[in-house]
């Protein structure tokens, strides 16, 4: 066993990137963008929980080749900070617990026959991987677990090749593939996870709605008050208070 001393440690570079551009098509981006959106989303109350995409994860001190690059991954009992890439020793040893990697034909090696071996390694105690071109897995979603130091299949609820779901008992979110779309469900309330940018359109929705159902209740109180009834008569047919009538119509009447 080598023992680095800390001028040697000091010396040696953890790079944060390989200098190379990322070789992800826009689809691959997609779904890495959503996973990291939502589950971060997801969890971001917790200040125990480190979520990351794409970034550097070495697991030897004093050895940058020893490195890996998932795709999404989710690390417990560490502090939810940003890093430039992910040092397991600088950790307390703490590696990933959950891995997705969106598979493709660039990363399908990789994928199935390297990343795998480093995982289990590491002690990851989930890994996923998600091929939404349908080209190298089938089913398109397929998932492992970690039993007695060996990757398991987790056992897939399959509805047709581009319509099935798996549950990670490490998240507690189920997996769904939906027409091929990878979306995360919270099983107690039924509810697909969203991106910042979803959530804001959805508020947005809402909002909009609520306007136009209060402009049109103003519109049919304002036609009411001009037939000749009075606020006290309108309130109770349209089962608001005569104050939300007021409010509703202004001054007007």
């Amino acid at each position: 066993m080598t023992i680095l001393t800390q001028v040697e440690q000091l010396e040696i570079e953890y790079p944060s990137s390989d200098g190379e551009p990322m070789a992800e098509s826009d689809i691959t981006r997609d779904y890495i963008t959503y996973s990291i959106e939502a589950v971060k989303l997801y969890f971001q109350e917790r200040s125990d929980v480190y979520v990351s995409a794409n970034s550097f994860i070495y697991y030897e001190e004093g050895n940058n080749q020893a490195v890996v690059v998932p795709d999404v991954y989710v690390v417990f009992g560490v502090a939810n900070r940003k890093r430039d890439n992910y040092k397991v020793w600088e950790e307390g040893g703490i590696t990933p617990d959950f891995v997705l990697e969106i598979t493709s034909e660039t990363t399908q090696t990789k994928d199935q026959e390297i990343k795998p071996e480093i995982y289990r390694a590491l002690g990851v105690r989930e890994y996923f991987q998600y091929d939404p071109s349908g080209d190298y897995l089938n089913p398109i979603l397929q998932g492992v677990r970690l039993i007695n130091n060996q990757y398991e299949p987790i056992a897939a609820n399959n509805i047709a090749f581009d319509t099935l779901w798996l549950f990670s008992e490490v998240l507690g979110l189920e997996l769904h593939i939906i027409s091929g779309e990878l979306r995360f469900r919270v099983p107690e309330t039924g509810e697909f996870l969203k991106t910042h940018k979803e959530e804001n359109l959805g508020r947005l929705a809402e909002q909009q709605a609520r306007l136009a159902a209060e402009s049109a209740l103003r519109s049919l109180v304002t036609q009411l008050l001009n037939s000749g009834r009075n606020l006290e008569q309108v309130a109770p047919m349209m089962n608001l208070s005569t104050l939300e009538v007021r409010r509703l119509v202004g001054e007007n009447f």
